[in-house]
C-alpha cells in the first residue's frame, strides 16, 4: 500500500490515503484490526464510509473510526468529539455549560463569532416526557451527564450544522427507537462483506463521454463527479486520474 505517511513532530505519524484506491486498502487493513471498534471489524465498506465521513469533518481515519458510530443505521458522533469539532470551527465564538442540581436542568449556551448567544436546556421533566428517565443504562448510572449531553447536542446542532454535516450525538442516537425492520429481518444474520466492489469498467467507458461533457460545460467538477461515481462502485487510480484530467471548456 502506497499510503502517504505524514510525520508529526518527530514523535509519531498519521496515515492519509491520497486516493480512493489507497482509502480502500486502508479500510481493508483497519477492518481486520482489533484496535478499532467492534462495529467496524471485518466490515471494510462500513470502515471506508466512516473514514470518508470523518474526512469531511476534518478527522483523520483513526479519529473517525474512534468517534463516529452507526446506531440503528444512522451515523452519529460521540458528544465530546462533537464539541471538539465545533470548537475547531472558524466561526466558533464560545460555549457555556451548567447544571442546576436543585432543578435538575442542564443548560448549554453557544454562539458564533459576532452572533447572538443561543440557549438550550434539557431537564428531568424533558427526560421523563421522552421516556428516558430511569431507562436502564447511562440514564440510570449518569443522568446528569446524559442531560448535559442532550442539551449540548441540541445547541450545537442548532448553531453549527455546517460543522457537524448533519450528524447527531451518539447518545441521542442510542435513545432513538430501533427502526421497524420486521421480525424476520431483525433476526436475520448479517451478510459478511468480503471485498469492496469496483465500478464496472464497461459502464465507466460508456458513461465517460457524458461525464466529460458535464465537466467541460461547467455543470460539475472532476472531484464532485468522482465522489458521485464512487457511491456506486470504487474507481481505480487510472480511472480517477482520467476524470481529474478533464478541464472545463471556457465559454
Amino acid at each position: 500500500m502506497s499510503t502517504a505517511i505524514a510525520k508529526t513532530g518527530g514523535a509519531g505519524f498519521s496515515l492519509q490515503p491520497q486516493n480512493v484506491t489507497e482509502a480502500m486498502q486502508m479500510a481493508e487493513m483497519l477492518s481486520k484490526s482489533q484496535m478499532i471498534p467492534k462495529n467496524y471489524q471485518n466490515k471494510p465498506q462500513d470502515t471506508l464510509v466512516a473514514m470518508m465521513m470523518g474526512s469531511e469533518l476534518g478527522l483523520h481515519p483513526i479519529q473517525a473510526l474512534q468517534n463516529i458510530a452507526v446506531i440503528n443505521g444512522k451515523p452519529s458522533i460521540y458528544g465530546d468529539a462533537m464539541l471538539a469539532l465545533v470548537q475547531n470551527h472558524s466561526a466558533f465564538g464560545g460555549i457555556q455549560e451548567s447544571f442546576d442540581e436543585a432543578a435538575q436542568v442542564a443548560t448549554c449556551i453557544v454562539w458564533r463569532k459576532n452572533g447572538e448567544k443561543h440557549t438550550v436546556t434539557f431537564s428531568q421533566a424533558d427526560a421523563k416526557q421522552a421516556e428516558l428517565w430511569a431507562k436502564a443504562g447511562p440514564w440510570t448510572q449518569y443522568p446528569k451527564r446524559m442531560m448535559t449531553f442532550r442539551a449540548r447536542g441540541f445547541a450545537l446542532r442548532d448553531q453549527f450544522a455546517d460543522a457537524l454535516a448533519g450528524l447527531i450525538s451518539r447518545e441521542e442516537a442510542e435513545d432513538m427507537p430501533e427502526r421497524d425492520m420486521g421480525s424476520a429481518q431483525r433476526h436475520e444474520k448479517p451478510k459478511e462483506v468480503t471485498a469492496i466492489e469496483y465500478y464496472p469498467a464497461d459502464q465507466f467507458d460508456a458513461n465517460f463521454p457524458k461525464w466529460e461533457a458535464a465537466i467541460q460545460a461547467g455543470k460539475t467538477t472532476p472531484q464532485k463527479m468522482i465522489d458521485l461515481v464512487v457511491t456506486k462502485g470504487a474507481l481505480t487510480e487510472a480511472q480517477e486520474n482520467q476524470l481529474k484530467s478533464i478541464e472545463r471548456v471556457a465559454a
